[in-house]
C-alpha cells in the first residue's frame, strides 16, 4: 500500500499544508501557528488555567510550559494565580495577545470562509461526517 492510499498519510499532509499556510499569515504579525492556536484558546475576559491549554493543543505540558514562556517575554500574556485555587495558574492575554488572537481569529475565520464557498457544501458535511466516524473509532481503541 502506498502511502498515498491511507487515510493517515492523507490527513497528515492535509494538516501540514494548512499548518504551512497559517504559518505564512501569522509570521508577518511575529508570530507562530502554535502561538496564534494559544491565544485563540485563552479566554480573553476570564483567562484560561494553564493546565487546561495542553489537552486543548495535544501538546506536552513541557512544550507548552516553553511556548508560554516565549509568549509572555513576547508580552502577549501574563499569569496569575487562581483566586479560587492557589495552586493553580491563569493564563491572561495582554492588549498586545488580545490584538494578536484577533489576527488569528480572522485568518482562521477567512480560511473557513473560502473553503465554505470553494467546496458544496453536501462535501464539506461528508467530510465532517467521515471525520467524526474516524475519531470515534479511535476513541474505541479497538482496532489493535
Amino acid at each position: 500500500m502506498k502511502g498515498e492510499e491511507t487515510v493517515d498519510h492523507n490527513v497528515k499532509m492535509l494538516w501540514h499544508g494548512i499548518y504551512r499556510m497559517y504559518n505564512q499569515q501569522a509570521v508577518k504579525h511575529d508570530i507562530t501557528t502554535s502561538i496564534g492556536f494559544v491565544l485563540l484558546i485563552i479566554n480573553s475576559k476570564e483567562g484560561t488555567p494553564a493546565t487546561k491549554i495542553a489537552p486543548l493543543m495535544g501538546l506536552e505540558s513541557r512544550s507548552l510550559t516553553r511556548m508560554l514562556k516565549s509568549m509572555e517575554e513576547k508580552g502577549f500574556i501574563y499569569r496569575e494565580k487562581d483566586p479560587t485555587d492557589g495552586r493553580s495558574v491563569r493564563i491572561f492575554l495582554t492588549d498586545l495577545g488580545k490584538q494578536k488572537r484577533e489576527i488569528s481569529r480572522a485568518t482562521v475565520l477567512r480560511f473557513n470562509e473560502f473553503t465554505k464557498q470553494s467546496i458544496e457544501k453536501e462535501k464539506l458535511d461528508i467530510f465532517f461526517e467521515v471525520v467524526d466516524q474516524i475519531n470515534s473509532l479511535i476513541d474505541k481503541k479497538s482496532i489493535f
